[in-house]
């Protein structure tokens, strides 16, 4: 393969690496149902280490404004409360001894649009990543130009591949945070 088409495979790997990474964060915004993904990362302090909520306990949605999260070791319940009363979700989960269970309440419009936005600044910081990815694109096609690698046409060529690249994955981006918004506001 020649160091052209590698460069190019590189950047559309590393243009995906933002897209995952934005639909990473997003599943862990809140909308107003209930969603085990909106628990799944939240860290809670068991035996001594931090560890992701979903490697001790099960987390379900019984329903769409319940959560309910078992833990397969009972000794984590209050570890996993305390957890969820200190994540920044607005959460009140209550337990019964062998199972917590969230109540979500519905959002309010000022909840709304602060989530609205927080999914915006995530969106702003994949863009970012996917320019940087092409701006060491090019310069990395400039390096192979000067050193006679490539020829001036393989330059330009790979200039307008990375622009196309970096339209298209902007514009995922663009389609990713419109339907995150969509069930953000959704009432």
């Amino acid at each position: 393969m020649s160091l052209y088409k590698e460069i190019m495979k590189d950047a559309e790997e590393r243009m995906k690496k933002a897209i995952e990474m934005l639909e990473y964060d997003l599943q862990g915004i809140r909308t107003g149902r209930a969603s085990p993904a909106l628990l799944e990362r939240l860290e809670v302090e068991y035996y001594g280490a931090l560890t992701p909520l979903n490697q001790i306990a099960a987390i379900t949605a019984p329903d769409p404004h319940l959560l309910a999260v078992r833990p397969w070791d009972f000794n984590a319940l209050k570890a996993i409360e305390k957890a969820i009363l200190k994540s920044n979700l607005g959460l009140t989960p209550t337990d019964d001894g062998k199972i917590i269970r969230i109540a979500i309440p519905p959002l309010t419009e000022e909840r709304r649009r602060e989530l609205a936005k927080l999914v915006h600044a995530r969106m702003e910081e994949a863009k970012v990543a996917v320019r940087n990815v092409r701006r060491d694109v090019i310069s990395d096609l400039k390096d192979l130009e000067k050193e006679g690698e490539i020829t001036e046409d393989d330059y330009k060529d790979g200039k307008e591949e990375a622009q196309d690249l970096t339209d298209r994955y902007i514009e995922e981006i663009e389609e990713i945070v419109k339907r995150k918004e969509a069930e953000i506001l959704e009432v």
